[in-house]
């Protein structure tokens, strides 16, 4: 089916919020599917490690607060960095990646997320951005590395800044889930800008419940065809182009208006491993499941 709904995910490798919005947001690609056609606009949330020492932020201060994040699901590595790390050289790769092949902006923008979030990598240097889409399949990250510091991968990525910084007067800002971090008024990481293919616009600004992104959608077009709970885990992870973590999985398993099983997913996931379908990688005190 066409998509009927563009998806553009105001967003940064580097958001921990972004991080743990992801169970929602497998929901609605497992829902939904090729209905909704989904973009990244990134935001740049600190150019470099010192922008974010500027503010306060220390490698102590990160990793402590990845303990809070932890209760929404998503793995976190708890170690320390050396430094503090800047992320606007990963959303340049995001872009550069985007340019070479747009299939690949979607899982390169996850593999770099794993790297912040599930691993110590400097993930602002250019062999660790090399490393992380080492894991986007078909994708040459050294190419992408290349383009980064290309005119054409910073205008594109300029022109998502500035989209991004459009959301003076919102009902994101009125919801008090903008911010003004750099003189202009921005969405934060994770907001969705959902537009219907007859022009009507509705938004889910920043972090937002699973049944935030359902109203909207249902508001826009209750024609949809709406997937119920996945039952089979592998059928699951096949309609991804990466790999899922257990809270993902747990989180397309869950009935109607129920909270994820992380216990019940992980069974069955282990089930799944055990007759060669899946195979489990250790992440960040977590797990990543693969299709096999």
């Amino acid at each position: 089916m066409k998509a009927v709904i563009t998806v553009t995910y105001a967003t940064d490798p580097g958001c921990p919020w972004a991080w743990s919005a992801a169970p929602h947001h497998a929901v609605l690609h497992w829902r939904y599917g090729d209905q909704l056609t989904w973009r990244i606009a990134l935001i740049g949330l600190a150019e470099s490690g010192e922008d974010y020492s500027a503010r306060g932020y220390t490698p102590e201060s990160g990793a402590l607060g990845y303990l809070n994040f932890r209760r929404l699901g998503m793995p976190f590595d708890t170690q320390p960095r050396d430094r503090t790390i800047g992320t606007g050289r990963p959303c340049r790769a995001i872009v550069a990646a985007r340019l070479i092949d747009p299939e690949a902006e979607l899982p390169a923008f996850r593999a770099l997320q794993l790297s912040r979030f599930t691993t110590t990598a400097a993930f602002d240097t250019d062999e660790a951005i090399e490393a992380a889409l080492a894991r986007v399949p078909r994708l040459d990250p050294a190419a992408v590395v290349a383009a980064i510091d290309d005119p054409a991968t910073e205008a594109a990525y300029q022109a998502d800044r500035a989209l991004v910084r459009s959301a003076s007067g919102s009902p994101t800002e009125f919801q008090g889930k903008a911010a003004n971090t750099d003189g202009v008024v921005r969405y934060t990481a994770p907001s969705l800008l959902f537009e219907h293919r007859d022009g009507r616009t509705l938004e889910a600004g920043g972090y937002q419940p699973l049944e935030a992104y359902d109203v909207v959608i249902a508001n826009l077009d209750p024609s949809l065809e709406r997937r119920g709970p996945a039952e089979d885990v592998a059928a699951a992870l096949a309609e991804f182009p990466y790999a899922l973590t257990t809270r993902e999985v747990a989180a397309l398993m869950a009935a109607h208006l129920q909270p994820p099983d992380d216990h019940a997913a992980e069974r069955k996931l282990i089930e799944a491993a055990a007759a060669g379908r899946v195979r489990r990688e250790t992440i960040g005190g977590g797990a990543l499941w693969h299709l096999v």
